[in-house]
């Protein structure tokens, strides 16, 4: 009986030695599972990290790429205004200087002295000066036509007659202007 009695506890400290080892296994296994669930999780983050970071990095090149865009397009459009102020204040003093002289016109001393020999001096210069007027008033009317052409091809015929009317010359302006030709010639 003996023996039977020390058998069966050998056998059950033979059984619980390997529940004991099969116990600590099974720890080992969960304990690696953990771990590994564990780093699946700070990788799966710091990928997710890495992502955001990309994606926040991409926002900002793109958004300075768009900045960038925007200078630009602000530096043309100034650009653009100070060279289209600059010709307009050009043609105005163009306009400035034409207004002033378009009744006197210019005469050379050259053509003075030519036509001095030849006549009177009264006359060579009144002749200068009917010429100048005449050719700045054909000038300016042949400038007034092709701009108003279009305009009047929109108008009725009464509107026409009209506006041709107020923008022939007058004889009191043309004696003006030959007057004042004749001023500025002396």
């Amino acid at each position: 009986m003996l023996r039977t009695e020390e058998r069966q506890r050998l056998a059950r400290e033979r059984r619980e030695e390997r529940e004991k080892q099969h116990a600590a296994k099974e720890t080992q296994i969960l304990e690696k599972e953990r771990k590994a669930k564990l780093q699946y999780e700070k990788q799966l983050e710091e990928r997710q990290r890495k992502l955001k970071e990309m994606k926040q990095k991409e926002e900002q090149r793109r958004a300075a790429v768009e900045e960038k865009r925007k200078q630009k397009i602000e530096e043309e459009k100034e650009r653009y205004e100070a060279v289209l102020h600059r010709t307009l204040e050009r043609n105005q003093r163009l306009e400035t200087r034409q207004k002033r002289w378009s009744w006197g016109g210019s005469v050379t001393p050259d053509s003075e002295g030519k036509t001095a020999s030849k006549r009177s001096p009264s006359t060579a210069n009144l002749k200068q000066a009917e010429a100048a007027v005449s050719k700045r008033l054909s000038s300016s009317a042949a400038l007034l036509n092709a701009s108003d052409r279009t305009r009047r091809s929109q108008l009725s015929p009464l509107d026409n007659s009209v506006i041709s009317r107020l923008l022939a010359p007058t004889q009191a302006s043309l004696a003006r202007s030959k007057s004042a030709a004749t001023l500025s010639a002396d």
